[in-house]
């Protein structure tokens, strides 16, 4: 468990792709640089679709933790 503050969690669990990575467009683009999100994704895509996403959009995705049936992913606002 890292110790970055989150500034919001989105739980998309059970929600099916491109769900999860659209939650946290929305959420990116109403929010101030350095901002952190914790994405919290079930969908398999999604391991995928989030740091390819974050990577070409330049944003800084700061850890993925697999947890029990889902995945967290913590991205920070970059630009």
């Amino acid at each position: 468990m890292s110790t970055v503050q989150i500034d919001e969690t989105i739980d998309a669990r059970g929600m099916p792709c491109p769900g999860p990575l659209m939650n946290l467009i929305g959420a990116i683009r109403r929010s101030q640089v350095g901002q952190v999100f914790e994405v919290l994704s079930s969908d398999e895509g999604s391991k995928t679709d989030i740091p390819a996403w974050v990577a070409k959009a330049k944003h800084e995705l700061v850890e993925v933790v697999p947890d029990d049936g889902f995945a967290r992913f913590v991205v920070r606002k970059a630009r």
